[in-house]
C-alpha cells in the first residue's frame, strides 16, 4: 500500500488561512450534520454569538456560507433557520448525484494516473479499517475522502464543487437516518467500485457507482419517511439556537 499517495481529495479551504468565519461555520456545519442542531431550528444570531464568544460579523459570515452549501435557509424579516428535510429533496439530490459523480469518476479514469490509483486504494483501506458507528467522525471523514478521491482526478473544478455540495447534503440525510436505514455490503460496494476504477474500467466503475447512490438513496428515503411518520423522530421545531 503507498503510504505517501498524493491526496485527490479536494480541500474545503486550499491555500487559505482559516478565519474565524471559516471555524464558526465548520463548526455549525458539524451541528447541523449530527443533529444538533436540527432541521427546521430558529438560528438566532445574537444567542451564537454569545456561545460561540465572538463578534456578530463572523457569524454573519458563517450563515452566508452555510445558506450557499443548502444548510441553512434566509427567512425574509425573520433570519436564519436550519434548513428542512424531504423525501423530494433527497431524492433530487440522489438524482442529482446519479448523473454527476458518474460523470465525473468516467473523466478520471480518462485521465488515470498511478498515484491516482494509489490514492483511491489507500482511501479505501483507511475507510474499510475505520470503525462505523453513529457519530463516529473518523468514519464520516474516510468515507468522503474515498468518494472525493475517486472524482478528485477528473480535471473538472466546477464538476468537483457540485459533487461536493450534493454530497454534503446526502450526508447530512445519512446521519439523520443512521439508526433506521438497514444495514447493507456498503465496504463490498466500495470494494467494488474502487477495483473497477483502478482497473480503468470506465463503464463497470459509473455503472457500480451509480447503483451504489441509488441503493443508499432508497435506503436513506423510506428511513426518512419512517422518522417523519413518527413525531417522536422529526426534528424539533421553532426553537431557537
Amino acid at each position: 500500500m503507498t503510504q505517501n499517495a498524493p491526496n485527490f481529495a479536494p480541500p474545503l479551504a486550499e491555500g487559505r488561512k482559516e478565519t474565524i468565519a471559516s471555524r464558526v461555520a465548520t463548526q455549525l456545519r458539524a451541528e447541523i450534520l449530527s443533529g444538533a442542531l436540527a432541521p427546521g431550528d430558529k438560528l438566532n444570531l445574537d444567542r451564537l454569538r454569545e456561545r460561540l464568544d465572538i463578534s456578530l460579523a463572523p457569524v454573519r459570515e458563517a450563515m452566508t456560507r452555510l445558506a450557499a452549501d443548502g444548510l441553512v435557509e434566509v427567512e425574509d424579516q425573520r433570519g436564519y433557520r436550519v434548513a428542512p428535510i424531504s423525501r423530494a429533496n433527497l431524492d433530487e439530490v440522489t438524482r442529482l448525484r446519479c448523473e454527476l459523480e458518474p460523470l465525473a469518476l468516467a473523466q478520471a479514469i480518462t485521465h488515470a494516473t498511478l498515484d491516482w490509483e494509489a490514492a483511491i486504494l489507500s482511501a479505501l483501506h483507511r475507510l474499510s479499517r475505520t470503525p462505523r458507528t453513529p457519530n463516529a467522525e473518523a468514519w464520516e471523514t474516510a468515507h468522503t475522502e474515498f468518494h472525493l478521491t475517486l472524482i478528485g482526478g477528473c480535471g473538472m473544478p466546477l464538476l468537483i464543487g457540485f459533487c461536493t455540495k450534493l454530497r454534503l447534503l446526502n450526508d447530512r440525510y445519512r446521519r439523520l437516518s443512521f439508526a433506521l436505514a438497514p444495514e447493507s455490503d456498503i465496504a463490498g460496494e466500495h470494494q467494488a467500485i474502487a477495483e473497477a476504477a483502478v482497473a480503468r474500467d470506465a463503464p463497470k466503475a459509473c455503472d457500480l457507482l451509480a447503483r451504489h447512490i441509488t441503493r443508499t438513496g432508497t435506503r436513506l428515503s423510506d428511513a426518512l419517511a419512517a422518522r417523519l411518520a413518527d413525531p417522536s423522530r422529526t426534528a424539533r421545531n421553532g426553537e431557537p439556537a
